[in-house]
């Protein structure tokens, strides 16, 4: 047993936290730092802090509120980031059960849950097929009890991920497929075990429809879709996997980032054409892809974009200001977007500070471009001639501005 001083220990204990999030968030980031730093140079020693912490952390967070998600997320991202220091531990065999054993205590008395994504690496923390097919034994008489038709309730049991982890990381293909067939429902989180399976045993073409069974109501379609379209990727049939399934297994937090784990994914394919597939999988919002669009070099296709829907008057200002001297006449046309786009009432916290800024970088681009300022003048007050609230609004804002 190890003595060295955590300094995590002390901020996890029982009750530790009260029912703000952000405390808790702060002090799981300073305990990842906190072995990460200790895996460099004492890998058994950091793997041994990482089974300790997983150990505390439910407890510890028992009465924090995690309704916003931000905690959930925060102790999602440390099992991604202690998981592999546990695997990568050199250990024997007796040591590394003893951990397994601790982290499944740890599972079961995981009542809110926080520590539930544990169970997906189980496979994995078991490092050796001979532990994994032993913890599958274990597990495997339960879950085909509680799939069992004659078994009454819902049949949920905390080691059914793990007994379908285990069995993949055993080999035990076959078994984990007929385990799989006996379940009451096909729930992706479980099949995708099948579907890596099939994968494993040279059925690319198999597990890709396995997949595709697996869609249903609530089916996590973009997971789904990235299964399939990597199993294809891998296989060499990249234009297929793009055909089938580039768009939906696109999972950017924004869409420029959608855009460009497409671009990254699909090199020989071009921007332009990877941009305008993923607008027409969005018919009515064009104008989201704007920035996509801009950043990507495509500039007559970001005006042509902005002008069939409303894109964010913020960041069409910004191009105009960004883009006056370098490129005037796109610079002109992304600004008269932008006071478009507020003058349709689009656009979030608008105020007369956003419509001058907007106003302000048409002008500087229209001097740039060489453009007859009471042209632009008269383009302006045609945008802003009807009776709209939010055309009376920025009329009022350009009025000493615009006036003749």
């Amino acid at each position: 047993m190890t003595t060295h001083k955590w300094q995590f220990t002390s901020r996890f204990r029982r009750n530790a936290f009260g029912w703000k999030s952000q405390p808790p968030i702060l002090r799981i980031k300073e305990a990842l730092a906190e072995i990460k730093q200790v895996a460099r140079k004492e890998p058994v020693l950091a793997a041994e802090g990482a089974v300790l912490f997983l150990e505390k952390l439910s407890p510890a967070l028992e009465h924090v509120d995690s309704s916003s998600g931000a905690l959930g997320s925060a102790v999602n991202r440390a099992i991604e980031t202690l998981a592999p220091i546990i695997t990568k531990a050199e250990v024997d065999n007796g040591t590394r059960e003893q951990w397994l054993e601790r982290l499944w205590q740890s599972v079961q008395d995981d009542d809110m849950p926080y520590i539930e994504l544990l169970v997906e690496f189980w496979g994995e923390l078991c490092v050796t097929p001979e532990i994994a097919s032993k913890w599958a034994d274990d597990f495997m008489p339960i879950v085909e009890r509680i799939w069992n038709p004659a078994t009454p309730g819902h049949g949920y049991f905390k080691g059914t991920t793990a007994c379908l982890s285990s069995l993949y990381a055993a080999g035990r293909h076959q078994e984990l497929l007929a385990l799989l067939e006996k379940s009451r429902h096909k729930w992706w989180h479980e099949r995708k075990w099948g579907a890596k399976a099939l994968v494993a045993m040279g059925k690319s073409a198999e597990a890709i429809r396995y997949a595709e069974n697996s869609m249903g109501l609530n089916a996590p379609v973009w997971d789904i879709a990235n299964f399939c379209e990597q199993v294809l990727l891998t296989s060499g049939f990249a234009d297929e996997a793009y055909n089938r399934y580039a768009v939906d297994a696109a999972s950017g937090t924004t869409n420029l980032a959608t855009f460009k784990s497409i671009t990254k994914k699909y090199p020989s394919k071009s921007a332009e054409a990877i941009l305008r597939d993923l607008v027409a999988s969005q018919p009515g919002q064009e104008g989201k892809w704007f920035a996509a669009a801009k950043d990507s070099g495509l500039f007559e296709l970001a005006i042509e974009l902005a002008t069939k829907s409303p894109a964010d008057p913020k960041t069409l200002t910004r191009a105009a200001k960004d883009y006056a001297v370098e490129r005037p006449a796109f610079a002109l046309a992304a600004g008269i977007a932008a006071l478009r786009t507020i003058a349709q009432g689009f656009g979030f916290d608008i105020t007369g500070i956003v419509v001058l800024d907007a106003y302000s970088a048409v002008m500087e681009a229209a001097d740039a471009a060489g453009a007859n300022d009471a042209a632009v003048k008269a383009d302006i007050r045609e945008i802003i001639a009807g009776n709209g609230s939010a055309q009376e609004f920025v009329r009022k804002v350009l009025a000493a501005h615009l006036a003749a």
